[in-house]
């Protein structure tokens, strides 16, 4: 039975949404139906004559595999639940308007929504699907916090930048004889940071999952410069905290919710207080999110959005793709979003980590 699909993209940006989307129209298309994007979100949507609704076909996604970002757009305050309208005073209102969600997928005769996105999009979908909208999600996060696969695309091409400007760090520390404090993405899990940081030889990494002392950063830091390594490179998490303290928050507009940032200038001035060593913080920030996809993301990307075309046809609605090694497997979205997945403190990669020398600050 020939089919219309709707493809979203929401929250951050990650490599490899192009390629996802690339995998399920090619899909799609060989099967004879019809696929439309939605553009920044859900926010098309609302757009005067469906001007937010594109249609993808062969051509529109022609070239798109190795480009990051996405082609239609996305954003982190497109939640139909609670969707934020400008008054004419200026004011902003919350609104909900799923149910014009919902209408408007129905009045466009949409059979399937493809989902795209993180914890907060995928949770998004699991409440559209409670609505009797039938949908499927594709997991998305470069911080690589969904429980219910054993990765997320994006992941691994962030990791991989981490770890080439870290690498570029080390000269530079070396021949100044500097401290470097560098602030990865990861607010409640430290993924980036422990892995870009295990790979990159860092000597201090600071993740949300194990909060540290200040002190044992200082000597892990002092015992480096009594071994005659009179530099050092501290990798630390925007959400890491200390003991019994909390995460570094960035000073914005009050009437906004709080962003976390921030970690590493507060280190890198308190390191430069007790170790009396040059100090530099860098914030990758964005860096992160951009670029072309790895081999590896751009793979994992084609078959989940291979797979998310193969359980509408199956008609395995309300579930999420993914990676169960060897095999991409459907789970529902109510489990998908359950848990965040942190990294487990006392798991084989922490421990590696410490073999080799790596301080926690714990």
């Amino acid at each position: 039975m020939a089919m219309r699909i709707a493809i979203t993209t929401g929250g951050g940006d990650a490599p490899g949404l192009n390629a996802v989307i690339r995998a399920a129209v090619l899909a799609a298309r060989a099967r004879g139906w019809e696929v439309f994007g939605i553009r920044r979100g859900y926010s098309g949507l609302f757009q005067a004559g469906y001007g937010g609704v594109v249609v993808l076909d062969e051509a529109a996604v022609r070239g798109i595999t190795h480009e990051g970002g996405t082609i239609l757009g996305t954003t982190s305050r497109g939640n139909p639940f609670s969707f934020q309208v400008t008054q004419p005073d200026g004011s902003v209102r919350t609104v909900d308007r799923s149910g014009e969600v919902i209408d408007r997928f129905r009045e466009m005769g949409i059979d399937c929504l493809i989902a795209i996105g993180g914890d907060g999009s995928l949770r998004i979908a699991r409440d559209l699907a409670r609505r009797g909208l039938n949908v499927i999600g594709v997991p998305k996060t470069i911080d690589n916090d969904l429980d219910a696969t054993v990765v997320t695309f994006g992941f691994h091409t962030a990791v991989q930048t981490a770890t080439d400007a870290i690498d570029k760090l080390h000269s530079t520390a070396e021949a100044h004889e500097r401290i470097m404090v560098v602030e990865l993405m990861g607010r409640h899990a430290g993924w980036i940071a422990l892995f870009a940081g295990l790979a990159a030889a860092a000597d201090v990494i600071l993740i949300p999952e194990i909060p540290y002392r200040l002190d044992r950063v200082v000597e892990a830091i002092e015992a480096r410069w009594s071994r005659g390594h009179e530099y050092a490179i501290v990798v630390v998490a925007e959400g890491a905290l200390p003991l019994g303290g909390e995460a570094s928050y960035l000073d914005d507009d009050p009437g906004l919710k709080r962003r976390l940032g921030g970690a590493a200038r507060l280190l890198s001035r308190q390191l430069r207080e007790r170790t009396r060593h040059e100090t530099r913080s860098l914030v990758l920030g964005h860096l992160q999110r951009g670029g072309a996809p790895t081999a590896y993301d751009r793979i994992i990307s084609l078959r989940f959005g291979s797979a998310a075309i193969e359980l509408a046809e199956r008609g395995r609605f309300g579930c999420m793709v993914a990676l169960e090694p060897p095999d991409v497997k459907a789970v529902p979205l109510a489990d998908a979003v359950r848990h965040l997945k942190t990294v487990p403190a006392r798991g084989d990669v922490v421990r590696t980590a410490r073999a080799v020398g790596i301080s926690f600050g714990d």
